[in-house]
């Protein structure tokens, strides 16, 4: 129960990684907030992990919606301790300089202005109890795949969003601290390798030494750990939960 007694807010919580991560923290103690645009599916979720998850549907892209949540959280919660920005999108694999400008301003939408939507209407109310960040980045800000080039550069905007959050709000006992994760069994596993054959998951799972992708249950347990009192000292860090994809 290394959260028990904690209040959360999990972004893109209604399935995939947000999910795991969800289920996790109330395992461990945690009152949580599941917030998706997904409203349904964050509903189902909530109903499922009993009395101490909480729904929101909202877009975290939209600042009237971001704003509702913040109000959300504390009317049902009465404070916020962890927020994990677990939302994002990708587009198809496709030559840099063929993605649409409709698919690029949707991805750094969803993965990047929703950190600093997030950060203009939570930080201020999590100063003052030293709460924790959570930003869901990717190896492909790191370890970059071609035709992916959009979606690696705004996982690489989370990284260095991540540190620099990290340093400037240490000051005031806040950790901020990102998860890397390498493709998983999500709705974006299709998105990420183009299409879902054994033949594409055995060249993608060939990449990464320990042969498996990384499950919501990884990314629960890693985010876990990063966001309770044992990682007191743990602030920007950039966690890969990747079974080695990175060496």
């Amino acid at each position: 129960m290394r959260l028990n007694g904690k209040t959360a807010i999990v972004t893109g919580a209604a399935s995939g990684f947000g999910a795991g991560i969800a289920r996790n923290f109330i395992a461990e103690g945690a009152e949580v907030v599941i917030a998706d645009v997904n409203a349904a599916g964050a509903q189902s979720l909530a109903s499922d992990l009993g009395a101490k998850a909480h729904a929101f549907g909202g877009s975290v892209a939209d600042k009237g919606d971001v704003e509702r949540l913040r109000d959300h959280a504390i009317e049902v919660m009465g404070r916020v301790d962890i927020l994990v920005n677990n939302a994002g999108v990708t587009h198809m694999p496709t030559p840099l300089e063929e993605v649409s400008e409709e698919d690029f301003d949707r991805v750094f939408a969803v993965n990047c202005k929703s950190i600093y939507l997030m950060a203009q209407a939570f930080v201020p109310v999590m100063k003052p109890i030293g709460g924790v960040i959570l930003n869901v980045a990717s190896t492909a800000g790191l370890s970059p795949r071609p035709n992916l080039n959009w979606y690696n550069a705004s996982k690489g905007w989370v990284i260095t969003a991540t540190k620099t959050m990290a340093v400037e709000l240490a000051p005031q006992g806040m950790r901020v601290n990102a998860l890397c994760p390498v493709a998983g069994e999500t709705p974006l596993l299709a998105s990420f390798m183009g299409e879902d054959t054994p033949e594409t998951r055995a060249k993608f799972l060939s990449t990464i030494p320990l042969g498996r992708f990384s499950t919501p249950e990884d990314m629960g347990n890693a985010a876990a750990f990063l966001c309770s009192d044992e990682a007191s000292m743990v602030t920007g860090v950039c966690m890969e939960v990747d079974g080695g994809r990175c060496i």
